[in-house]
């Protein structure tokens, strides 16, 4: 367990500390787990299968276990992973799909890619994640050609899918989470990737289960769905050069099966390590200043994969961080609402208030399995120097 039991000596010396604070250490966490990958890049470029092949067909069956889900489908990455789920479900020209505006940009390109309609509801400000109120208001007034919502899990937070289940069948609906920041969470007890027809994991390098290089994933309990994605993945081949309907190149390298193969066996203690951390911060952190401590739902498994703070004075206190090496990151400063590439939706300033606020006031702080007790420790003694001075 971390320590924070310094005296007021110690306190004061270690507020003089000149400390380097990434946001994300992964050449740390290879160190700890290099023999092991090695190995396992060595053995596929031994066999020389590159794509897709055995390491992938391994990682997906040892993913599909670690979420309780029948089926998981590699992919090329996490934006390949929606937007196959979506063309897979028929989604298309016509259609509306339902998501926030405060999220990455993959989400909402991946509708746009099918032709269908972005349609932002806005969220909760605690959760930052798709407020179901909102939502049934939404489908309620104007959005008769819904087919689809995507709630995304933000953060490592899993959006609350028991409402969002609850409307999604009253209207007829399709559930496609984003789970692309969540590996592992749970909502209720039960594993993200398992509530809708279709979960959506992205492995890019710094999300809590990272490849070296892109990567994705769809988790489904459907068999139907299941077999309809891997076959669009790989052209819409059936076997080689037999092409039942045209798909995509959505494939994964063996390479990063190999790779997130062995980095899934330490998945749950790098989630414990994280929600550690979090817990630190927040027994040391609540209380000062304005400062907003990530709130977790009592149904949720939070597993952080950014620890967001917010505060009125986010740019002062970034600029203060960052002057005493400690990286922060702002995800997202401008709402895709406001994104010149979705100007043509129609949207203005003010229609969703919770998400702009949200733009303005978060700031993602460092949490990541590598770090130690100490920059842990100076992290919130800095955080504690700029709202004392």
């Amino acid at each position: 367990m971390i320590s924070l039991l310094l005296d007021k000596s110690e306190k004061t010396t270690l507020t003089t500390i000149s400390m380097k604070v990434s946001l994300a250490d992964l050449h740390a966490q290879y160190l700890a787990i290099k023999p092991e990958v090695d190995a396992a890049i060595h053995q596929v470029i031994e066999s020389s299968q590159f794509i897709l092949g055995k390491a992938v067909s391994d990682f997906e069956q040892a993913f599909a276990k670690a979420h309780q889900t029948k089926h998981c489908i590699a992919a090329g990455s996490g934006t390949d992973a929606l937007h196959a789920a979506l063309w897979a479900l028929g989604v298309g020209k016509g259609d509306a799909v339902i998501t926030t505006p405060f999220t990455f940009i993959a989400t909402v390109e991946a509708i746009s890619l099918t032709g269908a309609t972005p349609v932002f509801v806005d969220i909760d400000p605690e959760t930052y994640t798709i407020d179901p109120e909102k939502l049934e208001e939404c489908l309620r007034s104007k959005r008769g050609n819904a087919k689809a919502i995507i709630p995304i899990h933000l953060y490592g937070q899993p959006a609350a899918m028991d409402s969002i289940c609850e409307i999604a069948k009253k209207y007829k609906l399709s559930v496609i989470e984003d789970a692309c920041q969540s590996h592992l969470a749970q909502y209720d007890g039960i594993f993200v990737g398992n509530f809708g027809v279709a979960g959506c994991f992205s492995f890019y390098p710094s999300k809590n289960l990272g490849a070296y290089g892109e990567g994705g994933a769809v988790t489904t309990n459907d068999d139907a769905l299941a077999k309809r994605i891997r076959l669009l993945r790989d052209h819409g081949q059936v076997e080689k050069y037999k092409h039942e309907f045209e798909g995509h190149n959505y494939r994964m390298d063996n390479i990063q099966g190999a790779v997130l193969g062995v980095k899934l066996k330490y998945l749950h203690k790098w989630t414990e390590r994280r929600r550690q951390i979090a817990a630190e911060y927040k027994k040391h952190l609540a209380g000062i200043g304005n400062l907003v401590m990530p709130y977790e739902l009592s149904e949720a498994r939070h597993v952080f994969h950014l620890f967001v703070v917010r505060t009125k004075s986010r740019n002062a206190l970034q600029k203060f961080l960052t002057e005493n090496g400690i990286a922060t990151t702002i995800a997202y400063p401008i709402p895709l609402h406001l994104q010149k590439a979705y100007r043509h939706l129609g949207y203005s300033k003010g229609d969703f208030p919770e998400s702009e606020t949200a733009a303005q006031e978060c700031l993602a702080l460092p949490i990541y399995a590598e770090m130690t007790d100490e920059q842990v420790e100076y992290v919130i003694e800095k955080v504690k120097v700029f709202f004392r001075d």
